[in-house]
C-alpha cells in the first residue's frame, strides 16, 4: 500500500480537519516529500497556516483557490468556476507524480454543492500515479470517499467557543 499511496480522509463537523492535513504535510514534509496543497474554500483573509507555508522553502507548496465561505458568496458562479479551476490544478499536480502527498483542503464542499460528482474524483483518485497520498479534508465526506480512503477521521464537536460568544482565535483557529 505505501508504493500506492494513501487517501486519507478528515471529516466531521468538529474543529481540526484542516490542522491535521496540515500537520501530515509537515511530517511528510519532513521525511524529504514534496507537498502541495491546495485549498478550495478559504481565500479572503490570509491564514497562520499559509503564513507558515510560505516559510518552509521548497518541500511545501500552497494554492489558495477558494473566494471565501461558499455560504457567504454573493456569487455563486464565481464560486462555482474559481472551485472548478482549484480541482483542475488539483488533477494536474496529482497528475505530475513529483508530490509525495497533495492536500486537499475543504474538497468536500465541492461535492456536496454539486460543483464537482463525488464519482469523477473517486475515479480520478483511483487512477493517481503511485506513490501519491492524499489527504481530503471537510465536513460531510460521501459514501464513495469514504470507501476509497484508506483512513478516514470524524471530527465530532463536543464544545466550542463559538456557542459562548468566543471569537475565533488568531494563531488558534486562523
Amino acid at each position: 500500500m505505501a508504493e500506492r499511496g494513501m487517501i486519507i480522509v478528515n471529516t466531521g463537523n468538529g474543529k481540526g480537519k484542516t490542522t491535521a492535513a496540515f500537520g501530515q504535510a509537515l511530517r511528510a514534509a519532513g521525511h524529504g516529500f514534496a507537498v502541495c496543497i491546495i485549498q478550495f474554500i478559504k481565500g479572503k483573509w490570509r491564514t497562520g497556516e499559509a503564513r507558515a507555508v510560505a516559510k518552509c522553502g521548497d518541500l511545501l507548496e500552497l494554492h489558495v483557490c477558494g473566494t471565501g465561505f461558499t455560504w457567504e458568496a454573493d456569487h455563486m458562479d464565481e464560486v462555482k468556476q474559481a472551485a472548478r479551476q482549484g480541482w483542475n490544478l488539483a488533477r494536474a499536480k496529482i497528475d505530475s507524480g513529483q508530490y509525495g502527498l497533495v492536500v486537499l483542503d475543504e474538497l468536500t464542499y465541492l461535492l456536496n454543492y454539486g460543483i464537482v460528482p463525488e464519482s469523477e474524483v473517486v475515479d480520478f483518485l483511483r487512477g493517481r500515479p503511485d506513490g501519491v497520498n492524499v489527504v481530503i479534508t471537510g465536513r460531510g465526506a460521501g459514501e464513495g470517499l469514504i470507501a476509497l480512503a484508506d483512513i478516514v477521521t470524524e471530527m465530532r464537536e463536543i464544545k466550542h467557543g463559538y456557542g459562548t460568544g468566543v471569537a475565533a482565535g488568531k494563531g488558534i483557529e486562523f
